[in-house]
């Protein structure tokens, strides 16, 4: 189906845009409109003599290009499924995150919790947009894969296995919070050797987001063993034959020891601003791969799709 391909090229769009957003903040460009928003420096059309009003303000226009997407995909989706749908439901949920990743984005500018802030409230709101994100990009991974027919994913009668589906789902989103932070202290923290680093991240006197960066990569190893747990389990659940458990297990497996390695390296070669921005996009990659994964597991009754969305035309949505 159409609308199923374009929710997939909604969810690359944001990823996208969410990899240009940390380039915001690894290049210090958060402040480049200054702290006004919607509008740049005061301006519609603002002067752009400076690279970081250029870096913010294109961040801002492909945020505001994601949003419009949105609206399409809410639109598109009342047209083609009844109401009380869950592609329906999860259309409606990628809008309300996309509006929520934006208000965040705005509440960063407008209390000028950018560029070389050091602030308690950016490092609380630098976790919630990271958050958000993940949120967002699952919402449309659902909707995606429920247009394509996929059975609706259930915790009824699914036992240890639904618990582990969220214990895992739930860790990541706080793995990313946590990295979110050890990104945000690399930025404002520089070190100039991986001895230097190391021994700030123990210093009692170190500044609170350098110490709770040595957290970080605890956090994911203990989230890896939910995770893998559940690619274990996931592998010899059957579902509807659309789903592939076992490839999908499988690339999962593999994402998650991708994502260790570019942990290390990034600590090796002190987060040099292309590897930030490769570990956010595979960190961006597993978590797709485990909503999919979660949805292959606990996925019960496809979807029905309304008359609309069969051939002989549409009806004015409900």
């Amino acid at each position: 189906m159409r609308l199923s391909r374009f929710v997939w090229l909604v969810l690359v769009y944001d990823v996208l845009v969410v990899l240009w957003g940390a380039y915001v903040r690894v290049s210090f460009s958060g402040d480049g409109c200054g702290s006004h928003w919607p509008l740049c420096n005061g301006e519609m059309l603002p002067h752009l003599a400076q690279t970081k009003t250029i870096v913010e303000l294109s961040h801002r226009i492909s945020s505001g290009g994601s949003l419009v997407l949105a609206v399409v995909l809410f639109v598109w989706a009342r047209r083609l499924f009844e109401r009380g749908s869950p592609v329906r439901r999860g259309a409606t949920l990628a809008l309300v995150f996309t509006a929520s990743e934006a208000l965040i984005g705005a509440a960063l500018v407008l209390l000028r919790l950018v560029a070389h802030d050091v602030s308690l409230r950016r490092a609380v709101s630098t976790s919630m947009h990271l958050s958000n994100t993940f949120l967002l990009l699952a919402s449309l991974t659902v909707t995606a894969r429920l247009v394509a027919g996929a059975p609706v994913p259930s915790l009824r009668d699914r036992g240890w296995l639904g618990v582990l589906a969220v214990g895992a789902l739930a860790s990541v989103i706080f793995v990313g919070a946590s990295g979110s932070l050890a990104a945000l202290g690399d930025t404002l923290y520089p070190s100039h050797s991986v001895a230097q680093g190391l021994a700030a991240d123990v210093a009692p006197s170190a500044p609170l987001l350098i110490r709770l960066r040595s957290l970080h990569p605890f956090v994911a190893i203990g989230s890896g063993v939910l995770i893998l747990a559940l690619a274990t389990r996931g592998s010899m659940v059957g579902t509807a034959p659309s789903v592939q458990p076992l490839t999908l297990t499988r690339a999962l497996s593999i994402a998650y020891f991708v994502q260790l390695g570019l942990g290390a390296l990034n600590v090796v070669l002190l987060a040099p601003t292309w590897l930030q921005l490769l570990h956010l996009l595979s960190a961006d990659v597993v978590w797709v791969l485990l909503v999919l994964v979660a949805m292959a597991v606990l996925g019960q009754t496809p979807v029905s799709v309304s008359q609309e969305a069969r051939p002989g035309g549409f009806r004015p949505a409900r």
